[in-house]
């Protein structure tokens, strides 16, 4: 059971919004994605709650405040899961945005509300398509089961595109998880190479996806309909990986009862995949030139030469060059294998994939219906390991704090000892963010005393009024997303306002400009939380009389700047590196027009 809110919220014009406790008792839905519902409201203080209330129950929110801008959102971004719409707004009514969604996007359901209802606006709505027609006031409980239902149907629908997909494309590139510089150099050469009949040879660290990449190659290959067959090569003695990779013929020695096919016989126009490739023995790689030079295979104990058409990916994290030099690997099968040479990076050369890294290994190992999250700190820790162990060890310490996290939240305590405590380089290391409330005091006076800030991450100098904005920034743990920097500043000047006002809302609501229902209901969030040391520290260097709504925009406009800068102005990937999908950041561009002058 869950309470929600409780009280009235008085709108302009004189209706209100209930919002009482509701205790629901239905089975919670696991969604493999967040949902995204758009708000049409041109009356500021009803968008305001429904997105809180919509939030508050895990569903992704864009406000519009008219027919037109929510138009062209749909335009830009394509998709959203569910509409509720206002019905009536100076440019245009309810009515007209559904005719016009319904024309573009027959698949998105919409919900229309209204203060004045009558029987025939709402027949006039069924007609047109809504999906339900509901009458101001709403309760809570009236808006949340109407959302369920409709986004019960939006989500068939994606299903099953995503299922067409899904089958078509399970092994694209798509699969591979990254967009740094150096995944894009490698995506670049695995759509020249894919398509071809050339043998690969994959080399890179422990851990770095040699095995997926060798799956994208063929199942992006004209051999994607026949087998993909793996062998890892360090795995067996040198006698019975021949007898598995060649298969060997009834009675060829003890313990052979009956004939057996060898992998490269299964992967017969396919593709074969040798892991650990420097691994094999001498003799063994005697036999693999021939089968590369002849294209056929004889079984251990068989005299028969049988054709096979294989394509050979091949993998090493040695360096096969000196394994030649130092006479331990043939010089002419290192040129038969290295026909087109893919060398991954290891995870510390691009650590710009970390967070969709994580995000992808927190959904993979989840371990209820709520999504869990990474606290800052715990980010931050993250962003400073070197990763000897690449991706793989990424996974596994994410697993491992899935299962030890109290809630749904890795705090530091739930990270392997050798994160928590990096080894030391005999270097003294910065600290990463002050430890006193002076000392985030003392940055801001320099700021203030000087007349200077560090230039923003468009090269610009800040004016005063933001200043502040980049010590802030400043303090932040590397790879921070939008939402947590965000929600964490306002955990602290609530707590901060709560503090000068002597514990009475009424005047933490006032300091911060806010009404008092609202500060209520955004305290409520953050009541039963230990307090976040961070939060005190950035709420120490916010200008005081900015009230909590500037505030907020003030650091989230600068927060853009900089990943839009970081990004090269691709909106896409600065979306990425703040943990927003591309329309919501799309949204969020929107409010603030400047950013790009």
């Amino acid at each position: 059971m869950g309470l929600v809110l409780k009280g009235l919220v008085w709108a302009e014009d004189n209706f209100f919004i209930l919002l009482e406790p509701i205790f629901k008792e239905t089975t919670l839905t696991i969604m493999s994605r967040v949902e995204t519902i758009l708000i049409v409201d041109d009356e500021p203080n009803y968008r305001l709650i429904m997105g809180e209330l919509l939030e508050a129950e895990g569903y992704e929110v864009i406000l519009a405040e008219s027919g037109r801008l929510a138009l062209g959102i749909l335009e830009e971004h394509g998709w959203v899961d569910l509409i509720l719409t206002d019905m009536t707004m100076p440019d245009g009514g309810g009515i007209e945005l559904l005719v016009k969604v319904k024309e573009r996007s027959p698949e998105i359901p919409v919900i229309l509300l209204t203060a004045h209802g009558t029987i025939e606006r709402a027949v006039e709505a069924m007609k047109e398509g809504a999906f339900d027609y509901l009458t101001k006031p709403c309760r809570n409980a009236e808006i949340l089961r109407a959302v369920s239902k409709a986004l019960e149907v939006s989500r068939l629908g994606r299903q099953n595109k995503e299922l067409r997909e899904a089958l078509a494309d399970r092994f694209s590139f798509g699969r591979l998880i990254g967009k740094s510089k150096p995944m894009q150099e490698l995506y670049k050469y695995l759509e020249k190479v894919a398509p071809t009949r050339a043998n690969v040879l994959i080399t890179g660290e422990s851990g770095t996806g040699k095995e997926l990449v060798a799956q994208a190659i063929h199942y992006n290959s004209p051999r994607s309909k026949r087998s993909f067959v793996a062998v890892n090569c360090s795995a067996l003695s040198e006698n019975l990986l021949e007898s598995e990779l060649f298969g060997h013929e009834k009675g060829a020695f003890t313990g052979a009862v009956a004939t057996k096919v060898g992998r490269f016989e299964m992967a017969h126009e396919g593709t074969i995949f040798l892991d650990e490739v420097g691994e094999i023995g001498a003799s063994a790689q005697v036999k693999l030139l021939r089968v590369l030079q002849e294209r056929a295979i004889e079984r251990v104990g068989g005299g028969a030469s049988i054709k096979v058409d294989v394509r050979v990916v091949a993998a090493t994290n040695r360096d096969l060059k000196r394994e030649v030099a130092a006479g331990r690997f043939r010089e002419d099968l290192f040129y038969r294998l290295n026909v087109v040479h893919l060398r991954l990076p290891p995870l510390r050369d691009r650590l710009d994939d970390l967070p969709l890294l994580m995000e992808h290994f927190l959904e993979k190992h989840r371990q209820g219906p709520e999504k869990a999250i990474i606290h800052p700190e715990t980010r931050r820790l993250l962003f400073a390991h070197s990763w000897p162990g690449n991706i793989r060890e990424l996974e596994n310490v994410i697993e491992r704090g899935l299962v030890l996290a109290q809630g749904q939240e890795i705090k530091p305590e739930d990270l392997p000892e050798e994160l928590r405590r990096p080894p030391d380089s005999g270097k003294p290391t910065p600290e990463p963010i002050p430890q006193s409330q002076a000392q985030a005091r003392w940055y801001m006076d320099t700021v203030k005393g000087d007349g200077q800030a560090s230039s923003s991450a468009n090269g610009a100098k800040p004016t005063m009024d933001t200043a502040w904005t980049e010590v802030v920034i400043g303090l932040l743990p590397p790879g921070i997303w939008l939402t947590e920097a965000l929600d964490t500043l306002e955990e602290g000047l609530i707590r901060k306002a709560l503090a000068k006002g002597d514990g009475v809302q009424s005047r933490a609501a006032e300091i911060l400009g806010l009404k008092r229902n609202v500060f209520k209901y955004k305290w409520d969030k953050f009541v039963l939380m230990e307090p976040t040391p961070l939060a005190a520290i950035l709420a120490e260097v916010v200008p005081e009389g900015l009230d909590l709504v500037t505030a907020l925009e003030d650091l989230e406009k600068q927060l853009l700047i900089k990943a839009l800068a970081q990004s090269h102005g691709a909106m896409g990937r600065a979306a990425e590196l703040l943990g927003l999908k591309k329309n919501i950041m799309a949204y969020k561009l929107k409010k603030y027009p400047d950013l790009g002058d």
